[in-house]
């Protein structure tokens, strides 16, 4: 999975040094970027996916990543993007600790 900068995005790339370790190196960035599909076939391909993203090494450096930047899309560190708003929201909810 290569990701690519435009300059729309307002997100930093991530460190290459976790990102070049990433199990979906390989993988079909379909499956952690659906265009449209059936639900059915997309429950397929989030299944997958959360297989790779479980079985991966730096699994929470991704999702930190995620969180960290706002992605607003695909599958990151196991997560989908409405997964990621609520992980978001209860960390702006905890009290921030000393």
């Amino acid at each position: 999975m290569t990701l690519k900068r435009t300059r729309h995005d307002h997100a930093p790339r991530p460190p290459l040094r976790w990102l070049t370790r990433a199990a979906c190196q390989d993988a079909d960035p379909g499956l952690f970027f659906p265009i449209t599909g059936e639900t059915a076939q997309q429950g397929q391909a989030d299944d997958q996916a959360r297989r790779i993203c479980q079985a991966c090494p730096v699994q929470p450096a991704c999702l930190d990543w995620a969180l960290r930047t706002g992605e607003p899309d695909g599958l990151w560190g196991g997560t989908t993007p409405a997964e990621r708003r609520r992980l978001r929201a209860r960390r702006q909810q905890a009290p921030a600790t000393a």
